[in-house]
């Protein structure tokens, strides 16, 4: 009898170790959540904002990196297999119609009805995305090297790059990853259409052409001029586009205020700023939301919520809003945060925002994947090719039509 009580005793005593030990695994897989997001410009400081957040709550916060450029292909493709992130990134607009049965309902979070609700991302009257913050972009040029008011049109844009090629600078700077290649600059055309998305559509069913279209045979000019008077952008990557902007090789180059994160290596012995593209005359520049952060609805409730108990934090809470407009230079999208950090680039996002100086973000709309896919080669042959102007529209109204299955 001994002895089989010293038995039940080791199986009690076994089983809840087993138990106990299952159940604080369990615990631990609760207390832990997956990040995913695109902005590489802040990799490192979401990464410390993770192990702050640790810090304060015990949650603890995996963050995954990527390149950047084929962030939502990674995150397609991990959410149709089912080993997607708990919080990710997407893009207002095609995007996030791309992954709306992905998408959970953030509408109880607590902060939403202080955000303005044209920023918000909706679906069937469902909030499904938070804002990262207002970004723009345009020429951000070196206030020593570049006058703005000497830059009006095509006329003054070729002239100012030939006057900067003659002096041993490069005037005007693209890269060569998708969107700082092709995507954004395409966005200028497009946004000075009158009614852009009306184009849009008509686009996507063949009903126009680009090569037909008065603002893209001007856009075709700029980036002939930009090819024949410029280094070659498939030679550049982002990080040597603003390192030669920032020591002073550079004049200019087309980017938004998310750049300045770059320049934080540099003894900048210049200012800067940032000024519209200045297709046909366009003052504007380009402001919008750019990414905004969305819930996996797939994953198991408690895991929504850490996501959503970490988005709370992140933009109500002191050291989450810290993070959001001192290590990420955001600027702030929730009403009553105000920032005292915001960079040069960032406040002439605010600034033209207020006057309402800007042009919508085509670049939401386009048929996801499209730079990737079918632009960015287009985009190659040019700057490898002394591609025409014409044959250079033709071949972008191709690529339009393939990326819509026509």
């Amino acid at each position: 009898m001994k002895i089989r009580g010293r038995i039940f005793l080791f199986i009690g005593v076994a089983l809840s170790f087993v138990f106990f030990g299952c159940t604080k695994k369990d615990e631990a897989k609760k207390s832990t959540f997956v990040i995913f997001q695109s902005k590489v410009e802040i990799t490192t400081q979401l990464e410390a904002a993770a192990k702050a957040y640790q810090a304060e709550t015990g949650v603890e916060v995996e963050v995954w990196s990527t390149t950047g450029d084929d962030y939502f292909h990674q995150l397609r493709t991990r959410i149709a297999t089912n080993q997607g992130p708990t919080l990710f990134s997407i893009g207002p607009g095609a995007e996030a119609t791309e992954l709306r049965k992905y998408l959970d309902d953030l509408g109880d979070l607590s902060f939403v009805g202080n955000i303005t609700g044209s920023l918000l991302e909706k679906q069937d009257g469902k909030i499904v995305g938070i804002p990262y913050t207002m970004e723009g972009f345009g020429i951000v040029y070196n206030k020593s090297l570049l006058n703005p008011a000497q830059v009006r049109d095509y006329a003054s844009f070729v002239a100012a790059l030939q006057q900067a090629k003659a002096g041993g600078i490069n005037g005007f700077g693209l890269s060569q990853e998708s969107y700082f290649l092709i995507g954004h600059i395409l966005n200028t055309p497009f946004a000075l259409i009158p009614d852009m998305k009306a184009y849009m559509e008509k686009l996507d069913r063949g009903e126009v052409k680009m090569a037909e279209t008065p603002e893209f045979q001007e856009f075709a000019k700029f980036y002939t001029a930009i090819r024949d008077y410029s280094y070659n952008p498939l030679e550049v990557n982002y990080d040597k586009e603003c390192g030669d902007f920032a020591t002073g090789k550079t004049a200019a180059i087309h980017q938004g205020n998310w750049c300045y994160n770059m320049f934080t290596d540099y003894d900048l012995n210049f200012e800067m700023g940032l000024m519209p593209f200045p297709l046909l005359g366009n003052d504007r520049l380009a402001v919008s939301v750019p990414t905004v952060w969305a819930i996996n609805a797939q994953v198991p409730a408690d895991q929504r919520k850490l996501a959503k108990d970490f988005l709370t934090w992140l933009y109500t809470s002191p050291t989450g809003i810290r993070y959001i407009t001192e290590e990420f230079g955001f600027i702030p999208v929730v009403q009553g945060v105000t920032s005292a950090a915001l960079d040069p680039l960032s406040a002439e996002v605010s600034r033209y925002a207020l006057e309402g100086k800007i042009i919508p973000w085509a670049t939401s709309f386009y048929p996801a994947g499209i730079v990737d896919t079918y632009l960015v080669p287009v985009a190659q042959r040019f700057f490898t090719s002394k591609m025409s102007e014409g044959e250079f529209l033709a071949a972008l109204d191709q690529a339009w039509a393939k990326a819509n299955g026509r």
